[in-house]
């Protein structure tokens, strides 16, 4: 489909590259690298890093971004949420972008070489191949737990600013990976219970398609009551103070509440409902953790 269409004479703008890019994702992606950047210091971010390591960062969540639409050409012509990309209509050639995927990762590379620290740079290749190569080459097909295992290369940023501050691993940003970590099969979840029927006949493994809706819930219930005691790990080793700690409970009960009407079908359109909060979740707990570094409070 996409080759014929490629014969019809389009040609790619700017915006069709940036497209590639999934900026959306790459922007939440950044705003966890940053908050990682910011939390592993108390004397402030050196502007160079905090500037040059968000870009080096997001250029290479870029090229794997890149890599994901070449890979998943096939696919995306089939399903209504992706058949309009670049590659999926044939727009950007498969070379070019695979072309553009090497210039970002090239220029990301080089910008976190300069400007952060040799383990950072290598960590944020380590995620780049992880998400574009095991995950997309390979888990999305092999599968229904693809998005358990391919989700630790999404779940990286927060290490990787945190590294490009500090040059070294620590219990605290590992544990920030273990949050977003946790949060990725209900947040993706329940958008494949909402595409179920594309993801079926795209012939990907998504857990509804494979095991059913009902056994997608539950398991979208469990995580979200996992990912609720995990987002208290930060205020239980003195990471953080009474401030998240409040964030974490107040947004984790209401995720709680969306996974739960999901499970019990109570509410209509709830998939799509769980999958929205969940971003909008992530970002302010993210920002509640930021703000609570900052503005510490004592009880």
């Amino acid at each position: 489909m996409a080759i014929l269409l490629a014969t019809r004479g389009n040609r790619a703008s700017w915006r069709d590259y940036l497209e590639l890019t999934k900026p959306k994702v790459v922007v939440l992606m950044l705003i966890t690298s940053l908050v990682g950047m910011f939390l592993a210091s108390r004397a402030g971010v050196p502007w160079t890093v905090l500037v040059f390591g968000n870009l080096g960062i997001g250029l290479c969540a870029g090229a794997a971004a890149a890599v994901n639409h070449v890979v998943d050409r096939r696919i995306d012509a089939l399903m209504a949420r992706t058949r309009r990309r670049p590659l999926a209509e044939g727009r950007v050639a498969p070379a070019a972008a695979l072309g553009f995927a090497l210039a970002l990762a090239v220029a990301g590379m080089t910008l976190l070489l300069a400007f952060t620290n040799p383990l950072a740079a290598w960590l944020t290749l380590a995620s780049l191949l992880g998400y574009a190569v095991i995950y997309t080459g390979f888990l999305k097909r092999a599968t229904p737990q693809n998005i358990v295992i391919g989700g630790l290369a999404g779940a990286a940023p927060p290490l990787l600013g945190w590294v490009a501050v500090s040059g070294q691993l620590s219990a605290e940003p590992l544990l920030l990976v273990l949050i977003v970590f946790t949060w990725t099969p209900p947040h993706f979840w329940a958008l494949a219970i909402h595409r179920k029927a594309e993801y079926a006949k795209a012939e990907i493994p998504m857990l509804p398609v494979t095991h059913g809706e009902a056994y997608t819930k539950l398991h979208i219930l469990l995580y979200t009551l996992a990912l609720l005691a995990v987002t208290l790990l930060p205020y239980a080793i003195h990471m953080s103070g009474p401030l998240y700690l409040a964030s974490a409970l107040i947004l984790g009960g209401r995720f709680l509440h969306w996974a739960w009407a999901l499970y019990r079908d109570s509410k209509p359109h709830a998939a799509i409902g769980t999958f929205k909060y969940s971003i909008k979740y992530l970002f302010l707990l993210f920002i509640a953790l930021l703000v609570d570094h900052y503005l510490p409070l004592t009880l």
